[in-house]
């Protein structure tokens, strides 16, 4: 059985994730394509503390980009992307529409993805109203349907019924999100009007065709990874991820290999790259898909990261929203960021070295910062650097500023 180093198989996932990609001096269309590719999905999330989720892991893969590309994709002609519950709630490549069809008839027997029992002429009414209005939101099927006002106390997953309903209809695949509002509100639509027709009209493969795709394009994105590392990607159940696993290996498309320091055995696609060196530098959002599987994140990089989002402020480690920062093929350091949208200030609350990190570090994170604060519009001074972190005087330093405690208020 051939083995890897784990500098090697470092190398092999961060090429799989287009860190190893010519840079493009003006990323296009067929930049972000290439770039998404690698990625496979984009996670969605409404935290917007900094940017986007989606947004993020193409802008640390391509650099400063049009984000209207992204839009484009996923809400104009010809369809590149759409929502679905694929990683999470993400965006992905419209062909894998047909390799959903079984998670939908999942979803549409357990009643959605938490369960409920909604009054079906309720699921009537809301399907209707779509079908003659177009793209809705949930707030504006509620206003017709009498789902009532919306108040403080409507936040977070207390949802009207009218909304379970949509989320239902959804996940089952009976609507489909045509794009988002401004607001960051889901617009739903009828499957007809949102995919190509080619994609609706396709075969539906088997769940074993479905799951075999999947672990394929996983193991694609990831280069070299363990059965649970493959299984996450897509959130397949173990014994479908275990079966497809054994017939990629049999037909010669995943190779069985050791790699150093992993318990666990782990599978190389036989088109993964081992580029000699990696030249990255990169901020990778805390839903990036280099940093999600938090123990593959620490075999590879011996980087111990959780998302601190949800924990009280007085008891997290180092910040609310960090980002782990890429420097070659090691994540070197980590950045509590905040876009200070009303100063036009990127806003540093945080700054932590790894152990071991090269002297450079500090001088490469502040340019890195200054290209992010570019790409944001945040260009009404250099980032504010608050005093809190190993990293942060240096990296003020870098920066050509001083320590500011206004950044960690």
């Amino acid at each position: 059985m051939e083995s890897l180093s784990s500098a090697q198989a470092r190398r092999v996932a961060l090429a799989a994730q287009g860190f190893a990609d010519r840079a493009h001096a003006v990323p296009t269309m067929r930049t972000l394509s290439r770039a998404v590719a690698r990625t496979g999905v984009l996670q969605v999330d409404s935290v917007n503390v900094l940017q986007r989720a989606h947004l993020m892991p193409v802008f640390s893969r391509i650099g400063p980009y049009d984000t209207a590309l992204l839009t484009r994709a996923a809400e104009q002609r010809p369809r590149r992307l759409v929502e679905y519950w694929a990683h999470v709630q993400a965006l992905m490549p419209v062909e894998l529409w047909p390799h959903m069809q079984h998670r939908m008839a999942g979803y549409r027997e357990q009643r959605g993805k938490w369960g409920f029992t909604a009054d079906h002429d309720l699921e009537d009414a809301v399907r209707r109203e779509v079908a003659a209005r177009g793209p809705s939101t949930a707030r504006e099927i509620d206003a017709i349907l009498g789902g009532g006002t919306r108040t403080r106390e409507h936040w977070g997953w207390n949802w009207s019924e009218t909304r379970k309903v949509l989320d239902h209809l959804f996940m089952s695949g009976q609507l489909a999100v045509a794009g988002r509002n401004p607001a960051f509100e889901v617009r739903y639509d009828l499957p007809e009007r949102v995919l190509p027709a080619h994609v609706l009209e396709a075969p539906v493969p088997s769940r074993a065709e479905a799951s075999r795709e999947l672990v394929r394009r996983a193991a694609r994105s990831h280069g070299v990874a363990t059965l649970q590392c493959l299984r996450d990607y897509y959130r397949m159940p173990l014994e479908d991820t275990r079966t497809a696993v054994a017939e990629l290996v049999e037909d010669g498309e995943l190779q069985a290999v050791r790699v150093e320091g992993w318990a666990r055995p782990a599978y190389l696609h036989r088109e993964a790259r081992l580029p000699r060196r990696i030249g990255a530098r990169a901020l990778l959002s805390p839903f990036d898909p280099v940093v999600w599987e938090r123990e593959r994140t620490e075999r590879l990089f011996g980087f111990r990261y959780r998302i601190e989002i949800y924990v009280p402020a007085d008891q997290r480690v180092h910040g609310y929203y960090v980002l782990p920062f890429l420097l070659g093929e090691e994540l070197v350091a980590r950045v509590d960021l905040k876009a200070d949208r009303r100063a036009g200030r990127l806003l540093v609350q945080a700054a932590y070295a790894e152990p071991g990190a090269p002297a450079h570090t500090a001088a490469e994170l502040a340019a890195e910062l200054e290209v992010l604060a570019g790409w944001l519009g945040l260009d009404a001074g250099a980032p504010v650097v608050a005093p809190r972190g190993d990293l942060a005087a240096a990296l003020a330093a870098g920066l050509g500023t001083t320590l500011d405690d206004r950044a960690g208020s």
